[in-house]
């Protein structure tokens, strides 16, 4: 369980950070950027969920995945060891992973087949949605800069999040009367 009675501790003043481990790193750290840009990406969907009350399927699996995006933070900020007892440290499973799958064939088999790119917009929602999913790529970026620099990763966190990118797209769709709104890219139109 989580207790929060203080919310400003002064630990972080001089510029880092504790991780899930106790370890101390920097605030500008690659691990601190993921872990933060995944809190970011759950703020957008937060945002995107004042506009999809309506959408009631839709705005329960969004708030599944906001609950998911605590689950991403807390893996990243907490990095693996070797003496690690199994089960003892909340990591992201590929039954979250394979549960994102499933939605996004779900709500994409509402779609018609795509024959250009989406701008970002539409509706307040899908715009909401979109502006999560690049956020979500930006998570995704670092999260593979981590891993690349060495530190270990949780690859089900890093699938997790370029799933969930997509998701976000095709979330972003529906909530254009299941595409029907789109604003579709028109090659060189403004040249």
């Amino acid at each position: 369980m989580v207790v929060l009675n203080k919310i400003y501790t002064r630990t972080g003043d001089d510029g880092t950070t504790a991780l899930g481990n106790g370890e101390r790193r920097p605030k500008f750290a690659t691990r601190v950027a993921a872990y933060g840009t995944v809190d970011e990406t759950n703020a957008v969907i937060g945002l995107a969920r004042l506009h999809t009350a309506e959408m009631t399927d839709l705005d329960a699996m969004l708030a599944r995945i906001q609950n998911d995006c605590f689950d991403v933070g807390a893996d990243l900020a907490r990095p693996a060891s070797a003496d690690e007892a199994e089960g003892k440290t909340l990591r992201v499973s590929d039954g979250q992973v394979e549960r994102l799958e499933t939605e996004i064939d779900a709500l994409n088999g509402e779609l018609a087949p795509l024959r250009s790119f989406v701008l970002p917009g539409g509706s307040a929602a899908a715009a909401h949605l979109h502006h999560a999913r690049t956020v979500a790529r930006r998570a995704e970026r670092l999260i593979a800069e981590l891993s690349d620099a060495g530190e270990i990763v949780n690859a089900a966190a890093l699938r997790y999040v370029n799933r969930l990118s997509d998701f976000l797209f095709v979330a972003a769709r529906c909530a254009n009367e299941n595409g029907k709104t789109d604003v579709l890219w028109e090659p060189g139109k403004n040249r």
